[in-house]
């Protein structure tokens, strides 16, 4: 089947392209350098046509309030439009663990306004709520970063592989809809400061990390249980270790 997979030139969305493609899809790379603006719609029609499945994977390049507000806003929106108009019959979203337990955190909220558009739309849907990827730990310990000192919250934290996020966001867009969501997540649960206490260890990164309750993450304090699924959540196989050790040599 044609699958428009929009963000397809990121992180998650070259990961499936790669993955449909070899289950024998015709997976479609859609993004500005592809020729396709969900901002504008500029290519949306032409690249929709005959597709049978949308995985939209893509991300606002500004997490400012408003501007992620109306990248998601206006995307999702005329993404929806041209799916639609073109007989689309099922639409995946990429989503956040937790977005509706940190309401106050601007890329939550915009994320939240995301899948209502979603599942107010006519079009039957799937979304997938992922944890944090491994692939930006070191970003975030950065963005955790203050006098030298990474300083982080105390509370769960389940990260997963990239690999695995895109092997599930796969596999639900072949499947049927589920007019609702599934979360997917690493395969062990840590106390996110004790997390980053092994991975800089791991990096030989010499900053020390501070456990810290009021530590933000981009943005906003976490709860005990703010970033990590419920039950039932699809469980990834591969440890950060392993991760580290074969992808980040």
């Amino acid at each position: 089947m044609k699958i428009v997979v929009v963000g397809g030139t990121g992180l998650i969305g070259s990961k499936l392209v790669t993955k449909l493609t070899e289950h024998g899809h015709e997976a479609v790379a859609a993004a500005p350098g592809t020729g396709v603006d969900t901002l504008t719609g500029e290519g949306l029609a032409e690249v929709l046509v005959g597709a049978s499945v949308v995985i939209d994977v893509s991300n606002s390049p500004s997490f400012e309030r408003a501007a992620v507000l109306e990248f998601f806003e206006t995307s999702t929106g005329n993404l929806l439009a041209a799916e639609a108009a073109a007989g689309v019959g099922h639409h995946v979203a990429l989503s956040v663990v937790g977005t509706e337990r940190m309401p106050d955190n601007d890329y939550f909220a915009a994320k939240i306004a995301q899948e209502r558009l979603i599942e107010k739309s006519p079009i039957p849907y799937s979304l997938v709520h992922a944890t944090q990827f491994f692939e930006f730990a070191r970003g975030i310990a950065d963005a955790a970063t203050a006098d030298g000192k990474v300083h982080i919250a105390p509370v769960l934290f389940q990260p997963v592989a990239g690999d695995e996020v895109a092997r599930t966001v796969g596999r639900t867009a072949v499947g049927a809809p589920l007019n609702g969501r599934l979360e997917v997540a690493g395969p062990t649960r840590y106390r996110m400061d004790e997390f980053f206490r092994r991975a800089l260890a791991a990096w030989g990164d010499p900053r020390e990390v501070v456990t810290d309750p009021e530590a933000r993450y981009f943005g906003s304090v976490p709860g005990e249980r703010t970033l990590v699924p419920g039950e039932g959540a699809v469980l990834g196989r591969i440890t950060y270790r392993d991760w580290l050790d074969r992808d980040a040599g």
